[in-house]
């Protein structure tokens, strides 16, 4: 398609999705809200929502609705950026100031640098003279609580940028910057993963071995009748079918039962074979291992190299019933991972930081018993990742299916995951023969 059709094609779709630019690139709006500091940020709590909202064109064209909203007792004045012919207040550009209803006082300035609700900056008031600036990704603070030698009547009319701009260096900008073309080898990955998903079928202990044949991981006798795979085999397919285009083959599975790391102790070994306590992560760990060394280098197979083992926050916030509260997020813990409640915010770093892996997840929880056992129970491969329009997801292929991140991320309450990072290439070449 060339001429003016390709190009009427592309307008609908950047229409459509929305594609944000760089955050250097966002249209400034100071101007604007310097002309309704007065009236719409200053005036008295109920003459604000009162005012009916109206729209505002900036300098470059971009739309703003501007408007109040009360909620609780907190109202907010809203200065929306359109988005798709819509003003959710989230999008790209969007700025909110959030004060008490009842005595007018500033509570927040958040602002969204990514159309995306949940990532944002906000600033609050310290004192007279300062505020603090919070970056929040998926309810985790990145940045928490740093001072800034700006009021908080001071950073209502400045421009963005140079809000910004004297947190220097400790505001973390790649965050709300992703490159989506770092992510098409993971995109193609995914939609091959998905066209043969269909041909695939769960199995109890199923998985493929070296020589192609569906087998019992236990005792490697084949399987007869419906032939498919559980969680552990379905992990070693996708790892099989990534390592294939450089080994020819798929991995033996023997090797893949035996202990890796040192985990476990002298209490826990009468019951490791019991149990199978420590079968998943060390099953993980040996894939990921054989993944980073035969893509990446020898070296890129130690523990220290394929384990996820630091998370930039150390601080979630946590919703209730009743509201939110934030606490503390614990760090690494070894041979167990990071608490289920922060691996949303937690792919998302990674997926900037980290652009192009996938992630074994091992899923691990103490049995109920006298012991106190941790019993690792399920494998499940995440692939996050940001989408040709920038919008970040989170896909998941586990048991011989995909299932959604917003079933997997609240399945596993208070429970702990293990990440293994593993390298994603251009090609992806998954065993087929036999399939059921």
């Amino acid at each position: 398609m060339r001429g003016y059709f390709c190009f009427i094609l592309i307008g609908l779709f950047s229409s459509l999705y929305g594609l944000d630019l760089p955050t250097r690139e966002i249209a400034d709006d100071s101007s604007l809200r310097m002309a309704l500091r007065d009236t719409w940020f200053t005036e008295a709590p109920e003459r604000v929502l009162g005012r009916p909202y109206f729209y505002y064109r900036l300098p470059n064209g971009d739309r703003v609705q501007v408007r109040a909203e009360a909620g609780g007792e907190e109202f907010t004045t809203i200065l929306a950026r359109e988005l798709n012919g819509d003003y959710p207040g989230w999008a790209q550009g969007s700025w909110i100031l959030t004060r008490r209803r009842d005595t007018g006082e500033v509570r927040r300035i958040r602002i969204f640098l990514r159309s995306d609700p949940q990532a944002y900056v906000q600033f609050r008031p310290l004192d007279k003279d300062r505020s603090v600036m919070d970056v929040v990704l998926y309810d985790a603070y990145v940045v928490r609580s740093l001072p800034l030698p700006y009021s908080i009547e001071r950073l209502m009319v400045v421009p963005v940028e140079e809000a910004l701009s004297i947190a220097g260096n400790k505001f973390p900008r790649r965050y709300f910057d992703p490159n989506p073309a770092e992510y098409r080898d993971m995109r193609t990955t995914i939609s091959k993963v998905q066209q043969i998903l269909p041909q695939l079928s769960y199995r109890d202990d199923g998985a493929i071995d070296e020589n192609g044949r569906y087998v019992f991981i236990e005792t490697l006798e084949p399987q007869s009748g419906q032939l498919g795979l559980n969680c552990s085999g379905f992990a070693k397919w996708v790892i099989d079918g990534i390592l294939r285009p450089y080994t020819g083959t798929t991995l033996s599975i023997p090797p893949l039962k035996t202990a890796f790391g040192e985990r476990g102790s002298s209490f826990t070994k009468p019951y490791e074979e019991l149990y199978d306590l420590f079968f998943g992560l060390d099953w993980s760990r040996h894939l990921a291992s054989i993944a980073g060394t035969i893509l990446r280098t020898p070296d890129s197979g130690n523990i220290e190299e394929i384990e996820v083992r630091t998370a930039p926050f150390a601080a979630l916030i946590e919703r209730t019933s009743s509201g939110s509260i934030i606490r503390s997020y614990p760090d690494y813990q070894l041979n167990v991972g990071f608490q289920s409640e922060g691996i949303h915010a937690l792919l998302y770093t990674l997926a900037i930081d980290e652009p192009g892996n996938l992630y074994i997840a091992t899923i691990s929880r103490e049995m109920a018993n006298a012991q106190r056992l941790r019993q690792y129970f399920h494998l499940a491969i995440l692939l996050p990742h940001f989408t040709e329009a920038g919008e970040f997801q989170v896909t998941v292929f586990e048991s011989a299916a995909e299932t959604s991140f917003a079933n997997f991320n609240t399945r596993y309450p208070g429970l702990f995951i293990n990440l293994l990072r593993v390298p994603v290439e251009a090609r992806f070449e998954p065993f087929q023969a036999n399939l059921p």
